[in-house]
This record gives C-alpha cells, structure tokens and sequence, in this order.
C-alpha cells in the first residue's frame, strides 16, 4: 500500500500503526482517533473511529463514526455490516462503508471516487482523513475532506519511532493497547458542519489508537498542539486502570514533542503521579533523572459523552471537551526550560463512574 502514501515520510511510522485483528472470535475492538484544530476561530474536530468484533455474527460487531465538532457537538453513525470494514495490515490505513454504490470488497478509494460514490462512510490514512455522515432523525450532517502532513510521530524526529506503552505491547499482555500514531501535524482542507463550512491550511492535527479485547476501568486523557505562541509543542498525557494477565495496575505517562526533541515520562524511566477530578479539573506531574513536568488543565464547559467499546459493546462511556485551559511547565535540572497555554486543550475522563479525585502514581 506504501504507493498510496507517496509523501509520507516512513520515518515517522510508528509501531502498531496497521490493523491488530488476528481474525479470531476472541471479542476485539480497534479504535482510531483523528483530530484537526483551528486556532483562527477556536474549533476543533474530532473524528473517532471504531470496529468490534469484526468476524460478524457476534452481539457487538459492528462499527461506527463519531465527531465531536465545533463548541463540543456531537454527531455519531453505526454502521452494522462488518464486511463494509477495511484497514490494512501494515500500515495506517481504515475505512467503512454505509452507503455506497461500490459493489467491490471494500478497500480505499481515490479521494474523488469516494466523494462521488461513499454517500455515507469515512477512509482515512496517515496523510487523509475524508467522510460524509447524516442522521436522518435530527438532519445533522457532516463532511470533511483534508490531507495531513506528518510532522511528529511518538519520538525524536532522528531516530526509530517508539510503542507509547512500551515494547512489550506488541503482546497480548496488557489490553487495551495504545499508540500515539502522529503526535502532531499539519492538516489542509475542509469540514462541512451542518451546512458550514471550515476551511483551513495547515492546521494542527493529531491521530491516535486503541485495540484489544479488554477494556480499562476508567481512565483520563490530555491533548493540545495548539499553544500560545509556540507552534512547534504537542503534548500527550493519560492514564488509566487496566488489566495485566490476571490483575489490574494504574498506569500513566506524559509525552512532549518540542523543537524537534520528545521528553517522555513513563513508569519505567520516571514518576508519574496525577490527580483527576470527576470532571473539570486535571493534574499531572512528573520527574526523571533530569527533567521534570507539570501540567494543569481546567473547564467550566459541561464536557459531551461519547461513546466508547465497553464490555457492553459501544455505549456512552466518556465525557470529553476540546476547549479546556491548559498551563505546562518543562524543567531540566530545576531551572524552567518551558511554560506554555493554551485554551485549546483536548480533556478526556472515561469508565466507571467516577465519585471522588483519583490520586495515583506509577
């Protein structure tokens, strides 16, 4: 498939990066995440992609598209027929057909044969992201059409790009998985929400994913490349309660990319410690031998539930909002290296309910 990327920089690959289904009945799930901001006007989407158990028949395969659009709205497809999926093996690269006059198997498309014969559906890749939506009951549409230029993947730009949880996630250990799959980026094109359109040349963009065939507990996520007055900073933080062979551990991390250098904070190199409110308010912390973080976020907005796999199959599992206050501060061996705002964080709590602060440390 790499003729079909002809401008993206293999460098910037990182693991994980193609589809992890082995074609079992074990119960599965894979999710993408692809997200574009636009500072001029203060919006962001989020486009959120997933497929359950795909060898169909089961009581949760299926797939769906959902997009958190402009002041937190929410738009969310299904797309029942499993055999409508496609994602390629060794690369990024996924798609799902609703309606569609293809009579193929489905697989991706030139951009403008998908525009004029994917009535309903999306295809995306390291370099695209492309689809159309619309829900016949409230008349809600959406369509977007933009290419991506890969500036960082998960790693220094010079060297081989890392596992965000390790090496030994290549193994059916810890579930679920998870790869930041392009840190940050530059996105060109267009979104139509709803009748209105956005148009935007490189705008900061960012991609994700998730698989495997348990679920965590609960969890927290932070997210921004879009700072005040520092374009070249992308941050990444999370954690969560996740299963490990036959118990569960908290685990967290935070991943800087800034001038062309990634500081990672990770439970084998660093202590991680957070404290996260039920909602609103966001805490991080982190210290290795000769850099130190921290991170503050807040909102007043009320967040909007998304759906996310569960055991249960795909129910509202998480609150999220794209317009969060965000303060970060990078220190090497005391003396501040680094302080940076923005208003245009991307904030995440999921799971469990949630009915007091969670304080850990890994």
């Amino acid at each position: 498939m790499l003729n079909l990327l002809p401008d993206y920089p293999r460098s910037l690959q990182t693991p994980h990066s193609g589809y992890h289904w082995d074609k079992s009945a074990r119960r599965f799930f894979e999710g993408w995440y692809y997200r574009v901001t636009l500072p001029d006007c203060g919006q962001t989407f989020a486009f959120m992609y997933s497929i359950e158990d795909p060898i169909g028949g089961q009581p949760h395969s299926g797939g769906s598209a959902q997009i958190l659009g402009p002041n937190d709205e929410y738009l969310c497809r299904t797309f029942p027929r499993v055999d409508r999926f496609w994602a390629w093996q060794h690369d990024l690269g996924i798609g799902h057909w609703g309606k569609s006059e293809q009579t193929h198997p489905p697989d991706y498309l030139d951009p403008e044969v998908f525009k004029h014969q994917v009535a309903e559906g999306y295809q995306g890749t390291a370099t695209l992201n492309q689809g159309a939506l619309f829900e016949p009951g409230s008349g809600q549409s959406a369509a977007w059409h933009y290419e991506i230029k890969p500036v960082y993947g998960w790693g220094d730009v010079n060297r081989p790009q890392q596992s965000t949880a390790g090496w030994l996630s290549q193994f059916q250990i810890f579930e679920p998985g998870w790869q930041i799959l392009m840190a940050h980026g530059l996105a060109t094109g267009w979104v139509d929400w709803n009748g209105d359109r956005y148009e935007f040349a490189d705008a900061p963009a960012y991609g994700e994913k998730n698989w495997g065939g348990a679920f965590p507990q609960k969890w927290f996520w932070l997210n921004c490349n879009a700072f005040e007055d520092e374009p070249d900073l992308a941050l990444t933080a999370g954690g969560g309660r996740r299963g490990v062979l036959w118990w569960m551990e908290s685990v967290a991390l935070v991943g800087l990319h800034y001038r062309g250098k990634f500081y990672e904070f990770v439970p084998w190199n660093a202590q991680v410690h957070w404290e996260i409110h039920p909602w609103g308010n966001w805490r991080m912390w982190a210290q290795q031998a000769d850099y130190e973080i921290e991170l503050t976020a807040t909102t007043d907005r009320p967040g909007t539930m998304l759906r996310a796999p569960t055991a249960a199959g795909l129910i509202f599992a998480c609150r999220d909002t794209m317009r969060g206050t965000l303060t970060l501060e990078l220190r090497e061996r005391g003396q501040r290296i680094l302080q940076a705002q923005s208003a245009l964080c991307g904030l995440e709590v999921g799971g469990e309910p949630w009915q007091e602060v969670w304080r850990s440390q890994a």
